[in-house]
């Protein structure tokens, strides 16, 4: 391994010298441009790297940033890690990611890793399943600079980032309402989940401002801790096979959606010209669905740069001996229209 004393005798110059100019500090404003041209071609020249062990050894900082995932599969994990690791980079702070894999039992033991390694700084991507505010409560007792992203925490001193899930289905049902459909079903999500009841409110609140009937027989609530394609299925085939009239559906997420449009084209209904269909999360695999899914995109990498950004300035904050107020950020979701709904057929 090449080290700085490799570099520094084939520069000419001292040890010290070598390091001054590859911190980039106020003693390098010293040292003639002519050698630190020389240097910086030897440091290319030798493929040198810095020791960034060593170096956070002697600075007590890590340059890392702790991201705590529920399942690091998931797409929906996957998209807002894009957004942390694509604002962190620039700062150079490197995002160590650990798994609880679904197993709240799990989550201190990753957030315990994190912190026996020093690390300056926790994101965690919340699942609404298996969290609750609590759980993140040692971070706000530490003075630990973190933010949850996917969990409403209005009442609590840790940041969060969030999308307005109302706003998302406020979208989706007016979109339909335009297209012409009145007579809409819908699949609700889970009770155990926040967003299934805040979901819920944006398609309520949208319906009474416009009139708009909201039929009991044409609603089903997912009755499992989660939605499941499976579940899904059943839900649309019971609507179907109780020979309920509606020439749309709007379903919790993208999952529910794909089980929805299997089901409607098993009993011989084509979508979206007899039944429209509406998703929400926008993960990859709903674009190349059949049809290809129309949908509310959460905005995921926008969620993870907002969360690292919060996490970047606490730690800035802090290095400077100051406060910082709690920030929450709700993000602005964006309808995806592709092929899975059209204008209602005229009875």
């Amino acid at each position: 391994m090449v080290t700085l004393k490799d570099v520094a005798g084939e520069s000419g110059v001292s040890v010290t010298t070598v390091s001054m100019v590859m911190s980039g500090g106020p003693a390098a404003a010293r040292i003639s441009a002519r050698t630190k041209t020389r240097i910086w071609k030897i440091v290319k020249k030798l493929g040198y790297r810095p020791n960034l062990y060593a170096r956070s050894l002697r600075s007590q900082r890590s340059h890392t940033i702790g991201v705590i995932v529920f399942d690091v599969t998931d797409p929906y994990c996957t998209q807002i890690l894009r957004g942390i690791e694509t604002y962190l980079r620039p700062f150079g702070y490197f995002p160590l990611v650990t798994d609880f894999q679904n197993d709240r039992n799990q989550f201190h033991v990753c957030a315990d890793m994190l912190l026996g390694r020093r690390v300056e700084g926790i994101i965690a991507i919340g699942n609404p399943l298996y969290l609750d505010s609590a759980m993140f409560s040692e971070f706000a007792r530490k003075n630990i600079p973190a933010v949850i992203i996917g969990r409403e925490l209005r009442d609590s001193p840790l940041n969060s980032v969030v999308v307005d899930n109302e706003m998302g289905t406020r979208q989706a049902i007016q979109y339909l309402y335009e297209l012409g459909h009145s007579r809409i079903a819908f699949i609700k999500g889970p009770k155990t989940l926040v967003d299934s009841s805040q979901r819920w409110r944006g398609l309520e609140s949208f319906a009474k401002e416009v009139g708009l009937k909201m039929d009991p027989k044409l609603i089903r609530q997912i009755q499992g801790r989660h939605p499941t394609y499976a579940e899904a299925f059943q839900l649309t085939q019971d609507l179907l096979h109780r020979g309920l009239n509606f020439t749309a559906i709007v379903t919790f997420d993208d999952l529910t959606a794909c089980g929805a449009i299997r089901a409607l084209t098993q009993l011989g209904y084509r979508v979206p010209k007899d039944c429209s269909v509406i998703g929400f999360d926008d993960v990859p695999s709903s674009a190349f669905y059949n049809p290809p899914l129309t949908t509310v995109q959460q905005q995921l990498e926008t969620q993870g740069s907002l969360g690292a950004e919060i996490v970047e300035g606490l730690i800035k904050t802090a290095g400077e001996q100051k406060s910082a107020p709690t920030k929450h950020r709700r993000v602005t979701p964006r309808l995806i229209v592709r092929d899975s709904t059209c204008p209602a057929t005229k009875a």
